[in-house]
């Protein structure tokens, strides 16, 4: 795959729209960005739903764990109103509505997966599906990456983490990743050169302020996972880059 400038909306572009909602993923693209961030969750039924936190309260006008309801249930929830009222009612997604809309479109889509159990149906779908080139998988849970890698010889891997070492470069080769994606308050130029030669492209996440957004761009990081998409297209923009 060749690698291009990642401009990957976070939860969808969820500084203006409710996370992990269509209305947040359409509008990332809308802002410029050529990639779609989201996080996977089961439902009690085992469906698996893009939903970034355990508890349903924070983002939905549910309570209590996504893990102790049934898709049909949680499809019944307001996952807008929280955000503003312009966007009341607007639903929680699963996993193959969000291939259904984002699949054909030659954009690049990365998947947390937030809890173990989900590896198998996860690769299939990719299989079926034929994301291979544009999909990356990412995990905080080194097992889920090794299960993942287990099961799939060819879908893209990323280690979510907070440091890079040995043991990290190790366990990256070990799993044969291909992205390494740190905090982005610990990304130096040093650090990006070194994991670039290391042969990883590099992505960061928990881009807070855009002073954290500009000092990536100028330590020549791959990408980023960024709520405000739009403002990182201009930042490209401005330097003479691209997200094309």
């Amino acid at each position: 795959m060749d690698i291009m400038f990642m401009n990957l909306a976070h939860r969808g572009a969820s500084h203006y729209a409710p996370e992990n909602t269509f209305a947040a993923f359409y509008k990332g693209l809308e802002m410029g960005a050529n990639g779609l961030e989201t996080d996977l969750r089961r439902t009690n039924d085992g469906v698996i739903i893009l939903q970034h936190d355990e508890q349903l309260d924070r983002n939905t006008n549910g309570n209590g764990k996504l893990s102790d309801y049934t898709w049909r249930e949680v499809a019944q929830l307001d996952a807008g109103s929280w955000f503003s009222d312009f966007y009341q009612g607007e639903p929680l997604v699963t996993l193959t509505s969000f291939f259904r809309h984002f699949a054909r479109r030659p954009v690049l889509l990365a998947l947390e997966l937030k809890e173990p159990g989900m590896e198998k149906e996860v690769s299939e779908m990719i299989a079926v599906w034929k994301l291979y080139e544009r999909v990356t998988i990412t995990a905080f849970d080194f097992e889920v990456l090794q299960e993942l890698r287990r099961r799939d010889d060819r879908v893209r891997l990323g280690y979510l983490t907070y440091g890079w070492d040995s043991k990290v470069r190790d366990q990256l080769a070990g799993i044969r990743a291909v992205q390494f994606c740190p905090k982005a308050d610990l990304v130096t130029v040093g650090l990006v050169n070194e994991v670039k030669q290391a042969g990883y492209e590099i992505r960061a996440w928990g881009i807070r302020k855009e002073e954290q957004m500009m000092s990536c761009l100028q330590a020549s990081i791959d990408g980023m996972t960024i709520n405000y998409p739009d403002r990182l297209t201009e930042a490209l923009k401005a330097s003479g880059g691209s997200v094309n």
